[in-house]
């Protein structure tokens, strides 16, 4: 198991279109993974998973996975979270 903290610094947090991001890119790796924010865990895979959380702007997050890839996944996701996922 590997995982990070990261906060979420885009103004409007994971709503709709960064969650999408997030999910694709999740789905990219075999990995199961995680997305802990306070005492919730959904699966990073999921939408409705990580719309559920309401991840505003400024809110820490725990990325986690478990796997072959484990590293290189949370890696990536806490990059991309780190881009502002482009916005």
């Amino acid at each position: 198991m590997f995982l990070k903290e990261i906060k979420v610094e885009n103004s409007v947090g994971l709503h709709a279109r960064p969650a999408t991001f997030f999910i694709q890119k999740a789905n990219e790796f075999k990995s199961s993974i995680w997305v802990e924010k306070d005492e919730r865990r959904v699966n990073a895979k999921s939408l409705l998973g990580i719309l559920s959380l309401g991840i505003n702007g400024g809110t820490p997050i725990r990325i986690i996975a478990d796997g072959a890839d484990e590293q290189t996944a949370v890696n990536s996701l806490v990059q991309l979270v780190e881009s502002g996922f482009a916005e």
